[in-house]
């Protein structure tokens, strides 16, 4: 009898335990990016350079391959999170909001419960962002397109960046904004100065954000055709390196040390670039507002059916289409993180340097 009491007391202890760590693990958000590489329908739009896919193109863009396009992209986003589809995701080269609402029927995403937040922007091209979201892990507040007027004559007039604010199941408020920045395509020296601007433009609005909150929760994240140490980024946006001392008010790229690790998400002459970046306010690092990174480090999705090799043996990612039409999911890699709600931790199990956590 001793024995059976004995054995239902440590049962119950671990009982108690085990939920009691349950517990303590508190609400997670995940949010993830993913350029999808020209997500575009068959129909011609007068107002944007839509050609080239269209059934009458060099690709013989079709209804075949349009929905092999959406079920690939598809079929990306729900392996990005290991527990379930992102509960935020950005994208970037959607072409309308109509191929936005014919990726939510694809068999991955239509139970899905997305809400999509878009509208078309003023790229020649007809490429536009757009936000998904899970209403029940953020409630929309707002959101707005902030356009970057660039003051000169030159290959483009002007970008956008989209900005969505909400509230996470904590009740804590959440910025995030959504990037696609001017390429490289015209030549990188020729086009700096629009990446610059933009990126100008966008610490701007976090200032405006941070003077009303110091502690303001901040997120930004996109295709920013730089890396993180060019000055688009580096200087203009003012994203530093997520080790400690951290300062107060300020920006952290999580993709700065896999960078620096060799790490990329697009892959051009010279090697990996890590143009999709996330980049958090000092608060997501620390906790200090209810809300905290799970890593100082953004992952890079790169399953192997997502790679394929090109000419000189090299891995890289699989694409939809370069001159000829090849079937693939995106020139990108998608980047994605993890927070937690309401349960912060010490910042060293994050960026591990023992210094003063904070510096005015």
């Amino acid at each position: 009898m001793k024995k059976i009491y004995l054995s239902f007391i440590v049962l119950l202890f671990a009982v108690l335990l085990l939920s009691g760590c349950a517990g303590s693990k508190g609400k997670t958000l995940s949010f993830a990016f993913y350029n999808v590489e020209n997500l575009f329908d068959t129909i011609n739009n007068p107002n944007t350079k839509d050609d080239r896919f269209l059934p009458g193109s060099e690709l013989h863009w079709n209804s075949e391959k349009y929905n092999k396009k959406l079920n690939n992209t598809a079929k990306v986003i729900a392996s990005i999170c290991e527990t379930g589809l992102p509960d935020i995701l950005g994208l970037s080269e959607v072409e309308n909001i109509n191929v936005v609402k014919d990726l939510l029927k694809t068999d991955e995403l239509k139970n899905s419960g997305y809400k999509i937040i878009h509208k078309d922007s003023p790229d020649e091209r007809g490429l536009d962002e757009a936000l998904l979201y899970k209403p029940s892990k953020f409630k929309l507040v707002s959101d707005k397109y902030i356009y970057v007027d660039f003051p000169f004559k030159g290959y483009y007039s002007k970008a956008y960046i989209l900005y969505v604010k909400g509230l996470t199941q904590g009740g804590d408020t959440l910025h995030v904004f959504v990037n696609h920045w001017i390429s490289r395509w015209k030549g990188k020296k020729e086009t700096d100065i629009y990446r610059e601007l933009t990126a100008d433009k966008m610490r701007n609005m976090v200032n405006k954000i941070m003077d009303n909150d110091p502690n303001a929760n901040i997120l930004i994240a996109g295709d920013f055709n730089d890396n993180p140490t060019d000055k688009s980024v580096k200087n203009e946006l003012g994203a530093l390196k997520p080790d400690r001392p951290l300062r107060k008010k300020s920006l952290y790229n999580l993709a700065l040390k896999p960078f620096k690790k060799g790490e990329g998400t697009v892959f051009n002459s010279n090697g990996w670039d890590m143009f999709d970046q996330i980049i958090v306010s000092t608060s997501l690092l620390t906790g200090s507002n209810g809300l905290q990174v799970n890593s100082a480090e953004q992952k890079i999705i790169k399953h192997p059916w997502m790679m394929t090799k090109n000419d000189r043996g090299e891995e890289v990612p699989f694409r939809t289409a370069t001159d000829k039409y090849s079937g693939g999911y995106s020139d990108h890699l998608p980047v994605c993180i993890e927070m937690t709600i309401d349960d912060a931790r010490d910042v060293s199990s994050i960026i591990s340097i023992n210094f003063p956590v904070l510096l005015d």
